[in-house]
């Protein structure tokens, strides 16, 4: 991902600070963003220095996997996440749809200050009418869950639940 702000080019970068402005759980917080894997240590120690109460894994959209079966990403991803959050932070990981069975599988989820963001990619949203509906599904009749949940797009889209681009232009790249 490509983000250009007043403080410089971000896609080279792999630390910044900034303060959680997504509606989760960590809204609000000193936020310590992590790009790709890094090194656990270096996290907390700039986590400490900066400040932060929260970290933010995934950050740029830069968790992928090759699905559920790519255990030697998953288990690099986990390792880094779970130190942070035996340390006392708050950790969100950024994730795609198609990557959840594979959070299951991880166990990140047991862990109270752990923050699953399920990244729902839906582009040309505007070009949608007024009856468009959000559904979420199983990956089969009768599953894994214990139905299905609809909302209307209009009711998720609410303004409460809204953060504009420009409230991402705070963020301060450590390195």
């Amino acid at each position: 991902m490509h983000r250009n702000y007043s403080t410089g080019t971000f896609n080279s970068v792999t630390f910044f600070t900034g303060v959680e402005i997504e509606k989760t759980p960590a809204y609000g917080k000193k936020t310590l963003f992590v790009v790709g894997i890094q090194d656990h240590t270096e996290i907390i120690n700039l986590a400490k220095t900066h400040e932060c109460e929260h970290i933010y894994f995934g950050a740029n959209q830069s968790f992928k996997t090759q699905g559920n079966s790519d255990f030697e990403t998953w288990i690099s991803w986990e390792n880094m996440i779970k130190h942070c959050l035996k340390a006392g932070f708050w950790c969100t990981l950024d994730l795609d749809t198609a990557d959840i069975e594979g959070l299951g599988e991880a166990g990140l989820s047991e862990y109270r200050k752990f923050i699953p963001q399920i990244s729902v990619k839906i582009p040309y949203l505007s070009l949608l009418n007024y009856n468009a509906t959000v559904k979420i599904d199983d990956k089969d009749f009768e599953a894994t869950n214990p139905g299905i949940w609809c909302m209307p797009l209009t009711e998720l889209t609410q303004r409460r639940h809204f953060t504009s681009w420009d409230e991402y232009s705070k963020d301060e790249i450590i390195k």
